[in-house]
């Protein structure tokens, strides 16, 4: 099945190539971003002077902001122009992370990370579209995604390495500087690479400003609610009010989409079983895998007493395994099929959770963890790639942009929700505690937080059996790519 507009004509596969690398290094950038904060936060909160109950934001806003402008920024994609918004978020990105590093107090910092988030629902759809509209269905989409995957799987991990190394040497706000330049010079590459986005005014298609309105409203609203539950309590009267709002406002949005010519969302696109599947999937995925990172850096500094800089070496053996997964995801898709190679990653995944889990402890040494964390590296860098693989296959170009934002929407709300929940798990009983007894607790918390991990991948190995089967392609059966026939959107 093509997966490009029909009768656009592609460049050769020398530019491929570049187009494809651009938009890896652009899925690493917002993938760094989103764990370049971790390891940073004890200085970030002594620098600017946050308060422990106020830091999680510097985390939240992102994810907040991110969660609730992707269906947005996901048509915005499909309507004015993957290209332009591709830019667009990169541009947002480079702004707001020079007002990050300037910030002097917490509220600039938390509105320079929200716009940062704002940036990546614009950015994430927009590459994930162009990943998907540029290479075909099957095993050359299987192979761009893998690299694709790459790039956002060990950026996740090589975050927390960067974050700890620039910390260490320069200070928090140098992982505000260091987006800039490499923000503001994929924005540039891209107009030099990427193909000019065709003229979609002859369409007659309409943007849904209601239908974009309310999706904005109500996602935000829901996304604080989640976020915020476990701090302020399921049951206080502003999680209550922000849950209320948000689940009628987006009642709102669904009736608007079942009636509108051109809506924001389509709802016949959950008709997809894969899309569907590969959403709740990406939802659980980022709540349990996707938090990982958070432990890892309290682990490392809290109960080992790490620094930034050596936090950030530790990452360096998740990195590697989580950039062989993902290498390796795109063959195993093409060859067993993205079920059997998705169930049998998160099972790889659960093994190594486990193992880790058994292998922390306050007495423990790094080199008990290595066995644990290649394991689970290895398993959760195949399932990034794999999900998407998934989430994609089967949906039409033009709606490939809202696609692949339903998907990442799932993958962020899930990072915030589940962060938030296993964050609660990790520190109930930790109140009031300091040194050794916190030590001790903070082990111990890492241990319960783990065990609902595994819990957690147990449930999308569930969820991932609803996935259509998907044949395997062999290296003999696919087909050859011919460089002038090849579309792009």
């Amino acid at each position: 099945m093509p997966s490009a507009v029909a009768g656009a004509q592609a460049p050769p596969r020398r530019r491929l190539g570049l187009i494809l690398a651009l938009l890896a290094f652009a899925q690493c950038i917002y993938a760094i971003d989103y764990s370049i904060v971790f390891v940073a936060l004890p200085e970030i909160r002594a620098g600017i002077g946050f308060s422990a109950q106020t830091l999680q934001w510097v985390v939240s806003a992102y994810a907040v902001a991110f969660g609730g402008f992707l269906l947005l920024g996901g048509r915005a994609a499909d309507l004015f122009g993957r290209r332009r918004m591709f830019t667009f978020g990169l541009f947002l990105y480079a702004v707001s992370s020079l007002a990050g590093g300037l910030a002097g107090d917490p509220t600039t910092l938390i509105i320079a990370r929200a716009v940062q988030g704002i940036g990546g629902a614009f950015l994430a759809p927009a590459t994930l579209s162009l990943v998907t509209t540029t290479f075909a269905e099957g095993p050359e989409r299987n192979r761009a995604l893998a690299i694709w995957g790459g790039a956002g799987g060990s950026g996740m991990i090589l975050g927390s390495l960067l974050g700890g190394v620039l910390t260490g040497s320069f200070g928090w706000a140098s992982i505000f500087f260091a987006n800039v330049p490499l923000a503001g010079g994929a924005m540039l590459l891209a107009f030099a690479i990427i193909p000019k986005d065709t003229d979609r005014a002859a369409s007659g298609r309409k943007f849904d400003l209601p239908g974009a309105l309310t999706a904005t409203v109500g996602s935000t609203l829901l996304v604080f609610a989640l976020v915020q539950g476990p701090v302020s309590g399921w049951t206080s009267p502003t999680i209550l009010i922000t849950a209320a709002i948000a689940v009628a406002v987006l009642a709102v949005f669904f009736t608007i989409e079942g009636r509108g010519r051109d809506p924001l969302l389509p709802l016949r696109l959950f008709r997809n079983r894969n899309l569907s599947t590969g959403t709740v999937v990406t939802f659980i995925f980022m709540g349990t895998f996707g938090a990982l990172p958070y432990f890892f850096t309290v682990y490392f500094q809290t109960v080992h007493g790490y620094s930034a800089t050596m936090s950030g070496i530790a990452f360096l053996l998740p990195c590697v395994g989580v950039l062989i997964g993902n290498l390796s995801g795109g063959k195993l898709v093409t060859r067993f099929g993205v079920r059997a190679t998705l169930i049998g990653a998160l099972l790889m995944g659960l093994v190594g959770t486990v193992a880790f889990t058994f292998s922390v402890s306050p007495s423990g040494s790094y080199w008990e963890l290595v066995p644990g964390v290649l394991i689970l590296s290895l398993g959760q860098g195949t399932v990034f790639t794999a999900m998407y693989a998934a989430a994609t296959t089967g949906v039409a170009a033009e709606d490939q942009g809202i696609a692949s934002g339903v998907a990442s929407t799932g993958q962020q709300v899930g990072a915030a929700v589940g962060l938030a929940l296993l964050v609660a798990v990790a520190n109930s009983g930790n109140e009031g505690l300091t040194g050794e007894a916190l030590r001790v607790a903070t082990s111990d918390g890492v241990r319960s937080a783990m065990w609902a991990t595994v819990v957690g991948i147990v449930l999308i190995v569930l969820v991932a059996l609803n996935f259509r089967r998907s044949p395997a392609v062999t290296v003999a059966e696919e087909p050859e790519r011919q460089d002038d026939v090849t579309t792009v959107a």
